[in-house]
């Protein structure tokens, strides 16, 4: 039956499902975090943006790449100073600072660490963000992030489906037998106007469309549908106009939800969530008889979940409702 008022996309059907022992790796635009919160809050053993927030397919799939081959470890030549910050060329803003050493040292533990998750992971999950780049004149090289430098340093234009593709197909071969999940961020990106934000976005989408054919073991997920299409509302935009709102992240988390978890994982996640939305619970009298049951039976609860899942971590919960009332 048609809904009124609203175009519903349809559930899809998903080559394979994810569950806790899977470790996934998550890269690329902000939408990546939000996806990547979500499960690290139920225990997934997930690694999100070792490089920061990147936008652009190409400069994702150079990151990935060095990650894979493990020798490319970020190196001092590779910061740029401007106005008394160091900056990456391949790093998002969140990495520059002041201090040249610690800088590079915080991209060199961060990568590091994705180097070894990566040899594990089972999982990996690629957002794209725009196929609007910035080309480092000095170099011609596409950089992920001109870190508010100079217009003059930048050539700008728009990545044709065919450079998209060519760069991410060899390298998601390489990642045949495992599982991937593609899908276009639905932020809007409105720095050269809604045209161009459109053409940006269908260049990413038939990239997706042109990649998953080739490669069984890769998904699309439609993100970026299920907020243009499916919600379809201004409503369901942050007051910027450009970012999905909480309502809008929800409804699309509890999409993929769906279509990739187990389902033995996604009750794992609820009970989990229970205890977490639990740990907000700010009793007004501490130490009574019903408070002192509530978090007797919070503990219970977790001991229950590791018992049963031994390889979730629950420490962390686990000292907060053992702590002292008074602490409470």
């Amino acid at each position: 039956m048609i809904e009124p008022f609203r175009t519903a996309l349809s559930q899809q059907e998903s080559p394979f499902r994810i569950n806790h022992t899977h470790p996934v790796l998550l890269m690329g635009s902000c939408f990546t975090e939000h996806i990547g919160q979500r499960l690290a809050d139920r225990k997934f053993n997930t690694l999100v943006n070792p490089y920061g927030i990147v936008y652009n397919p190409v400069s994702l799939a150079e990151n990935l790449l060095c990650l894979m081959e493990g020798n490319c470890a970020p190196a001092s030549a590779d910061l740029v100073e401007h106005q008394g910050l160091w900056h990456s060329w391949s790093h998002h803003g969140r990495f520059s600072g002041p201090h040249p050493d610690h800088t590079l040292a915080d991209m060199q533990e961060a990568y590091q660490r994705a180097v070894d998750f990566i040899q594990k992971a089972s999982v990996l999950i690629l957002t794209f963000g725009t196929a609007e780049v910035s080309i480092l004149r000095s170099s011609g090289r596409v950089v992920a992030n001109n870190h508010k430098m100079p217009a003059n340093l930048f050539e700008y234009r728009r990545l044709t489906l065919n450079e998209i593709v060519e760069a991410w197909l060899p390298l998601l071969q390489q990642w045949s037998g495992k599982k991937v999940v593609l899908t276009v961020s639905p932020v809007r990106h409105l720095r050269q106007g809604l045209i161009e934000n459109q053409r940006s976005k269908a260049a990413l989408v038939l990239a997706c469309a042109d990649l998953c054919p080739q490669l069984p073991f890769v998904s699309y997920f439609p993100s970026y549908e299920l907020l243009l299409d499916d919600l379809r509302d201004y409503r369901f935009y942050e007051a910027d106009m450009l970012h999905p709102s909480q309502v809008a992240v929800d409804y699309i988390w509890n999409r993929f939800s769906d279509t990739y978890l187990e389902a033995e994982s996604r009750q794992l996640g609820e009970q989990i969530m229970k205890i977490r939305a639990a740990m907000n619970h700010r009793p007004f009298h501490a130490n009574t008889p019903e408070h002192l049951a509530f978090r007797a039976a919070q503990l219970d609860k977790i001991k229950a979940l590791q018992a049963k899942f031994p390889a979730i971590d629950m420490t962390l919960e686990e000292q907060y409702f053992s702590q002292a009332a008074k602490e409470l």
